[in-house]
């Protein structure tokens, strides 16, 4: 009798494993994609326009707003862990991590507004302002609806092949977000009067859509995935060290670190174009409406369109050498604006590539991040989507923080000028930082993304990996 109810229950778990391996429909794909661009809204805000936003329209000194940033990243990664084990631990309706699209999306929506209503007041009443709110919008609402966002992905399918379409959707859509806010943003404000009220009403409308993109992602992105072995575990007991397990299975699994290195990587990637092409725009080309928005565009659009055609390549040579060839890709980009950078004809050919060497890296990140939760269960023997996604998710706010620390510093130390009427006149010195910074600020970060890429191996141990997973799950052990 026992030996029937176990082959029953193996047979049980074969079947809930297949049943999982599923296609995730199209409009489940583009909902999904939907909450990246509302992300990238606020991100696109935060990383591409609230610097020059500070600097020259309220007045702040560059190294103060690099200061207050880089010291928000602290609390940043402390939310990133609470909402991790908050989000493992969260049971609904709806799921684990997709009710936290719906609970958090109309407070990440007007923490986007409340970055721009900086009171005209003292120096140090205006600096706990935007401390204040810099945190509500990255730390408090960013974490609470991007973490669960991220980790429902691995939520949706164990099929690998539709994971990485998933992912495919995600990054071929999310720059539209920023290319909406990068493309707009500044002639609107120009439109609306060129002051901070400007900025308000703009930062408004962005949150308005974003939403509807976000409700949009929540009514149409179901959770799929449940570990029968997980869930009998669950209900068993409460294993004793079991906190120190978990953390002890994330530490090791030496495939995280890699992609959450290749993660820092892209959004500092991100961090130094959003940061430094408005001031390169305005004081290097010396136009920072059309200027900036084609650049911006351009860039984008180019990452875009490689993203899209990504399946395929990423098939044929897998996701670490599809990644490393676009790291080389976006590396020549940058030698060739670092030939003639006061050119706008070199900059255009050079934000093109190099958003063409930025495609691969954005189509196989979270692709990669889904596999390392697999391999996670097979080294461990414990299933940790969102423990690794919150982990990982200190990538987001590692690489902008320490970007725009360091960008802000070395802009000081230049000489910048700040003011609070849309610019000023600045000294040489200050306009040969920004040349450099721009120069060598991308070279850096594609160097790194190749090196890293080089020890990342998991492409050729990851069927194993499947193949033991569903002959453990079939015995219902994880």
């Amino acid at each position: 009798m026992e030996t029937t109810m176990e082959t029953k229950q193996t047979t049980t778990n074969e079947t809930v494993m297949q049943d999982q391996m599923i296609k995730v429909p199209l409009v489940t794909k583009v909902a999904y994609g939907c909450g990246d661009v509302a992300c990238n809204i606020s991100f696109g805000v935060i990383s591409a326009l609230l610097t020059l936003f500070y600097t020259d329209y309220v007045g702040i000194t560059p190294i103060v707003i690099g200061q207050i940033m880089l010291l928000s990243r602290v609390f940043d990664g402390v939310s990133d862990v609470i909402m991790g084990y908050i989000v493992s631990h969260t049971k609904s309706k709806w799921g684990q991590s997709r009710p936290w699209i719906l609970w958090s999306s109309i407070p990440f929506c007007l923490s986007i507004v409340l970055l721009f209503t900086v009171p005209q007041t003292t120096a140090t009443a205006t600096w706990i302002y935007i401390f204040v709110t810099y945190n509500f919008c990255t730390t408090v609402t960013y974490t609470a609806l991007n973490l669960p966002y991220g980790s429902l992905s691995a939520m949706l399918t164990r099929d690998s092949a539709e994971r990485d379409m998933v992912s495919v959707f995600r990054m071929a859509m999310s720059p539209f977000g920023r290319i909406l806010v990068g493309m707009c943003t500044l002639p609107m404000v120009k439109l609306l009067g060129n002051t901070q009220q400007a900025f308000v009403i703009t930062a408004s409308i962005w949150a308005l859509v974003a939403l509807a993109l976000l409700l949009f992602c929540f009514i149409k992105c179901e959770e799929k995935v449940v570990i029968p072995a997980r869930e009998t575990a669950a209900k068993k007991e409460k294993v004793p060290g079991q906190a120190k397990r978990s953390f002890k299975a994330v530490v090791t699994n030496q495939f995280f670190w890699i992609v959450c290195g290749l993660w820092i990587m892209q959004n500092a990637s991100s961090g130094v174009t959003g940061i430094l092409l408005p001031y390169y725009s305005k004081y290097i080309l010396l136009n920072d409406t059309w200027v900036y928005s084609l650049l911006y565009f351009l860039e984008l659009i180019s990452l875009v369109g490689v993203v899209i055609i990504s399946p395929k390549f990423m098939k044929k040579f897998g996701k670490r050498n599809y990644l490393m060839m676009g790291a080389a890709v976006a590396m020549a980009g940058q030698v060739l604006f670092m030939m003639n950078p006061s050119s706008l004809e070199v900059a255009i050919a050079s934000h093109i590539i190099r958003g063409m060497g930025a495609g691969p890296l954005n189509a196989v990140i979270f692709g990669m991040l889904c596999d390392c939760v697999e391999f996670g269960q097979w080294k461990s023997g414990l299933r940790q989507e969102a423990y690794l996604f919150s982990a990982g998710s200190i990538g987001t706010k590692i690489g902008p923080g320490l970007v725009s620390a360091l960008v802000t510093t070395l802009l000081t130390v230049g000489g910048y000028v700040s003011s609070t009427t849309g610019g000023a006149t600045q000294p040489q010195e200050a306009l040969d930082t920004i040349v450099r910074l721009y120069e060598w600020g991308p070279m850096i970060v594609w160097a790194v993304v190749l090196i890293l890429g080089a020890f990342y191996s998991l492409d050729k141990l990851y069927p194993k990996v499947m193949s033991d997973l569903a002959e453990r799950e079939a015995r219902g052990e994880m």
